[in-house]
């Protein structure tokens, strides 16, 4: 079976084609975005549209009920897509794979930065500039705690992965005895 990433990128590439050029802006498409993967990520929400006793406007419905109202076309039409070629749970990726063009188009990217102790706002700013010169992108920064890398920080923007945590120099110093 193909990737779900595989699948939900032409999807996210569509809707992206067809609202970059949005007055309204790029952040409010992906908030709605965000929501509906959110919302097609329940496993409440699965059993439901798995039901085979609904047919797909009923499933539609459904969806479409448990968001906000007012729904842009372009995020209905994507929601009937979605359900009539059986593919419901690729949303969730669709939105990781819309919020990938955003980026890309505003010159931006996500930088995942996991860190043993907690960050105060200048660590976090110091430590994101150096990132964006590295980089020459605009940074968003996720921090997350992970006390299992002792110290130091996991960064990963996109594909790349800087790993100055104790935990990884502890594996390459075992790695090297190990040799």
């Amino acid at each position: 079976m193909a990737e779900l990433s595989t699948i939900a990128r032409p999807y996210a590439e569509a809707l992206f084609a067809a609202v970059c050029d949005d007055q309204s802006g790029l952040a409010q498409w992906s908030e709605q975005m965000s929501g509906l993967a959110q919302v097609a990520g329940m496993a409440d929400v699965r059993e439901a549209l798995d039901d085979p006793r609904l047919d797909n406007a009923q499933r539609v419905g459904l969806l479409t009920g448990l968001l906000p109202q007012g729904l842009p076309a372009q995020i209905s039409n994507l929601i009937e897509l979605v359900i009539q070629n059986g593919r419901v749970e690729v949303l969730p990726q669709i939105a990781e794979q819309f919020e990938l063009l955003r980026n890309q188009h505003e010159g931006t990217a996500l930088a995942r930065i996991s860190s043993a102790f907690p960050m105060d706002e200048s660590q976090v700013s110091e430590l994101v500039a150096g990132l964006e010169k590295k980089f020459g992108l605009k940074l968003k920064a996720q921090i997350t705690l992970d006390p299992s890398l002792i110290g130091g920080v996991r960064v990963a923007v996109g594909d790349h992965v800087l790993d100055t945590s104790v935990q990884a120099q502890l594996a390459g110093l075992r790695d090297s005895l190990a040799a």
